[in-house]
């Protein structure tokens, strides 16, 4: 059987190193690559796919368009407004969002207190779904920081859609300050944004949460003063989930993360 990760780009996921690890860990003679696939192209990948293919780990930019193409959608689809994994059944493709109970497991993995407002750097699908991962974790205020508030709409109103209905606002990326009742950062922004300043104004939040793993420390994360929750952390947890739901088997957590760390440290290199 076959599986992937697409997106654009995609040469950097760490995604083929974890499911590979986890295939050699139960016995599962599978492969797992990944897939450059630009905006718009993922429709017609995924309708040249034969019998051999299972999943499919899908990753930015086509995160909204899985959800369109999908069958049959999960809640946390609906939810989110975007997908992450594609199941191929072989009349069927199922999209599920499993960034979003990976976030949730992610930050509780590494911290175990209240959650209080949220301020979350970034306005795309991983801003959605990590927003609602928070929701989950009992935030009820959450503000979204944007480089541009007119294309923060859509996330905006997936986490508000949430059913404890958060109370979210839009800010400005370029001079968003944390608040004292904001105790969580998340950030779904590249390294390129995390500029000096905007580093300066949030990395002493209780909790720093950085969906990036590469490359790694992020500025953020090498001036983060409380818990410090990884994008290795989301990846691994996400991956996870998804390994099982192709597979059926339960997922090797500890050697999937394994591989993770030491492809990392390979890259440092």
């Amino acid at each position: 059987m076959r599986c992937a990760v697409l997106g654009d780009p995609v040469a950097h996921s760490l995604s083929p190193a974890l499911h590979r690890a986890g295939y050699a860990a139960v016995g599962l003679d599978w492969e797992y690559d990944a897939v450059q696939v630009p905006a718009g192209g993922l429709v017609g990948v995924v309708s040249g796919l034969d019998a051999e293919w299972r999943g499919l780990s899908v990753t930015a930019p086509l995160k909204r368009e899985a959800m369109i193409l999908a069958d049959v959608v999960s809640d946390r689809v609906r939810l989110a407004g975007a997908a992450n994994t594609l199941l191929l059944t072989g009349e069927e493709v199922h999209a599920d969002n499993t960034d979003l109970p990976g976030a949730v497991a992610a930050i509780r993995e590494r911290f175990t207190g209240a959650v209080g407002d949220v301020l979350i750097l970034g306005a795309g699908a991983t801003a959605a779904s990590t927003g609602l991962a928070l929701a989950d974790l009992g935030a009820t205020r959450i503000a979204v920081a944007a480089r541009t508030a007119s294309r923060a709409s859509d996330t905006v109103a997936a986490i508000a859609g949430h059913p404890s209905r958060p109370r979210v606002k839009v800010l400005d990326l370029a001079t968003v300050e944390l608040s004292d009742a904001e105790n969580v950062v998340v950030s779904t922004v590249p390294v390129v944004a995390q500029t000096p300043g905007l580093v300066s104004r949030v990395g002493h939040a209780e909790v720093v949460f950085d969906v990036v793993y590469d490359p790694w420390p992020t500025p953020l994360a090498r001036a983060a003063t409380g818990t410090l929750v990884s994008g290795l952390d989301l990846l691994v947890h996400q991956a996870a989930l998804q390994f099982t739901a192709f597979t059926g088997v339960a997922a090797p957590l500890e050697q999937m993360r394994a591989a993770g760390e030491a492809a990392l440290r390979e890259r440092a290199r």
